[in-house]
């Protein structure tokens, strides 16, 4: 068990795995600092100081925050947004064609060739 463990934890894969985390929470940061700090404040600035984050509704004690909620579905669609352009760039920068590539052409086998080709297939049927 300890063995099957070992080969399962130390694979590359596991390792790629680890850092892509890692990786993908460092860049988490970075649109999360990019929405709040840049984007929201454009959006505000465009619809004219519009704030759904102090929207409330209070029913006794409680304080039914729906404007924060609003505010979440933005930011989450500005994020999903700068994040399909920013794949897109980069997805278009990566899907360069390349340049096509020459077959070359297959030369006729001569007799020997032919005659082991066949008892290669003749000794596959028997198997």
């Amino acid at each position: 068990m300890w063995k099957d463990f070992k080969e399962f934890a130390f694979k590359g894969n596991i390792f790629d795995l680890a850092i892509g985390v890692v990786i993908g929470a460092a860049f988490g940061t970075i649109v999360s600092s990019l929405v709040e700090n840049i984007m929201t404040p454009i959006f505000g600035i465009l619809l004219g100081g519009l704030d759904f984050s102090q929207l409330s509704y209070t029913v006794d004690d409680a304080e039914i925050k729906y404007g924060l909620f609003i505010q979440s579905i933005i930011d989450f669609l500005i994020v999903a947004g700068s994040i399909f352009v920013f794949l897109r760039v980069l997805m278009k920068f990566k899907m360069q064609e390349p340049e096509p590539v020459e077959e070359e052409e297959a030369k006729p086998l001569d007799m020997k060739e032919e005659l082991l080709t066949d008892i290669r297939d003749l000794l596959k049927k028997q198997q």
